[in-house]
């Protein structure tokens, strides 16, 4: 009981969890059918994973509220696995991918999502939000015996398209009378309702496929336990262990942000894998954060683990009791619900942003959404993050300066500025000219760090130049670790033990 909190949630709460996780649970039955036929597999191996993973991340994963299961980012690169191998491989990847999820988790490199920048995660929103709107075209294609894909037209498209007109009308507009009842889950029930009592001829969920089945049973995956199944499954497994890692973690920020919460990127990665590795043994095609249905969770105010864990209970009645008539709701409902979830997701701010932001910014966030939505999330994350950590040292490179002065002695004192780093030497090499010195020159490091093996041999390198005009090189306010590390200006360093810096040097050198 204290994972689902009810003795500290009020009535109330307990009533919103409730509806919402309602809502969820239908609006994530046709995107797990969907991403099923992507994967090529069944509809109830979408499904299943729907229930497993969202019962189990909800349960003991760091962020209540969030919903997880079967998403598109995981399909597309299961495809080509099942389509070359079987289904049977894919449960064993799934498995693999849990396994790894939980490493990832054991070492608490959950923390390290934090570092994503802000434009990182502007784009990834954007991106997904507009996936998320794409996606749903794909209900008004239709496929003929001979394999011809043709588009929807006349009276079925304009069917389709009022009553989604109308779905969302009832989510923008139901909230200013009442909110007794999530928004979401009255448009839901009023379409479905008002097309069957109308005899309405539309699409239903019971076109995508039958969810009707029984408890999903446990199996081992039924491939050869050798090297050659592992060269085949670890590379899948290895990519769709970090697809669904940097959807969920991400994901989780998000949240976080919305509501002024703090989530435990660690347990949920553990609760993910976990939920991954029981998945694969219970023929389910894994999961992880799905974003839109954690964007209707939460806009309905649902925070509690109860949600999730009730979605998955809905998830699960649904395939035992109720598919006759959940594949008789209208698609046209659910594709309303996921077009205001993509209008609600999107950062619509962001165009207001030109030219208050840096440019190098505003560009990642272009680049990131643009790759999240013609290629892939976790491929669209590591170029922004490396795009702004290149920004970042170009931007940290130009800081470097001096300023000089001679001394009682008569010598000239350069006194360094900024970080010396890989990015930073070639301009610290500019600021000297060892020609034009005089016979006796120090360069005092105090308000400068040394960062990297690159600014050591810059350091060198410096000496070196001095060495050769035949001139004298003191330098001072040098760490410890320089001083070990230093090859030619180590007999050039002055130390002073009680004002020389302490802060340690990224070298390999030193273990």
């Amino acid at each position: 009981m204290s994972f689902l909190s009810i003795g500290k949630s009020s009535p109330q709460e307990i009533k919103t969890n409730l509806l919402s996780s309602l809502t969820v649970a239908l609006a994530m039955v046709p995107e797990a059918i969907a991403f099923a036929l992507i994967a090529h597999v069944s509809p109830l191996t979408g499904l299943y994973a729907a229930v497993i993973v969202a019962f189990i991340t909800s349960t003991f994963g760091g962020r209540p509220g969030m919903i997880s299961g079967a998403t598109g980012a995981l399909a597309v690169v299961m495809v080509a696995l099942v389509v070359q191998h079987g289904v049977e491989y894919l449960f064993a990847t799934v498995v693999l991918m849990g396994i790894l999820q939980m490493l990832f988790a054991v070492a608490k490199l959950g923390k390290f999502i934090r570092m994503v920048p802000h434009p990182v995660m502007l784009g990834f929103v954007n991106g997904l939000a507009i996936v998320i709107f794409l996606a749903q075209f794909g209900h008004f294609k239709s496929v003929a015996e001979d394999g011809e894909i043709t588009w929807m037209s006349g009276s079925p498209l304009h069917i389709m398209a009022g009553l989604i007109a109308l779905t969302m009308a009832i989510i923008y507009l139901l909230p200013k009378l009442t909110k007794a009842i999530p928004s979401t889950l009255a448009a839901i029930m009023v379409i479905s309702f008002g097309v069957t009592f109308l005899n309405v001829d539309t699409k239903t969920v019971g076109d995508l496929g039958s969810i009707a089945g029984g408890l999903p049973s446990f199996h081992l995956p039924r491939v050869p336990f050798n090297i050659e199944t592992f060269k085949i499954i670890f590379p899948y497994s290895l990519i769709l262990a970090a697809v669904g890692l940097i959807e969920t973690l991400l994901t989780l920020n998000l949240i976080d942000d919305m509501t002024d919460t703090r989530g435990r990127p660690n347990r949920e990665s553990l609760a993910q894998g976990i939920a991954n590795v029981v998945t694969g043994f219970f023929g389910g095609m894994g999961g992880c954060a799905m974003i839109g249905q954690s964007m209707i969770n939460v806009n309905n105010g649902a925070l509690k683990r109860l949600s999730g864990i009730a979605t998955s209970a809905f998830l699960l009645s649904f395939i035992l009791f109720a598919s006759r008539w959940i594949e008789m709701i209208p698609l046209a409902a659910l594709i309303g619900v996921m077009f205001v979830v993509a209008e609600k997701t999107f950062e619509w701010g962001t165009f207001r942003l030109y030219g208050k932001v840096p440019k190098p910014d505003l560009l990642v966030i272009v680049l990131v959404a643009g790759i999240t939505v013609i290629a892939d999330l976790a491929i669209a994350v590591i170029i922004g993050v490396i795009f702004s950590a290149l920004v970042f040292a170009w931007n940290h490179a130009k800081q470097i300066s001096v300023t000089t002065r001679m001394n009682e002695k008569g010598w000239k004192v350069y006194e360094l500025q900024g970080t010396l780093f890989f990015a930073s030497i070639a301009a610290f090499q500019n600021l000297f000219s060892p020609a034009d010195d005089p016979q006796k020159v120090a360069i005092d490091f105090k308000n400068a760090r040394v960062a990297d093996h690159s600014a050591l041999a810059a350091i060198d390198s410096l000496a070196e130049r001095y060495q050769s005009a035949g001139k004298q090189l003191h330098l001072k306010h040098l760490s410890q670790d320089c001083l070990e590390l230093l090859d030619k200006a180590k007999g050039m360093i002055e130390v002073n033990v009680l004002e020389d810096p302490k802060y340690h040097i990224a070298d390999n050198k030193l273990g």
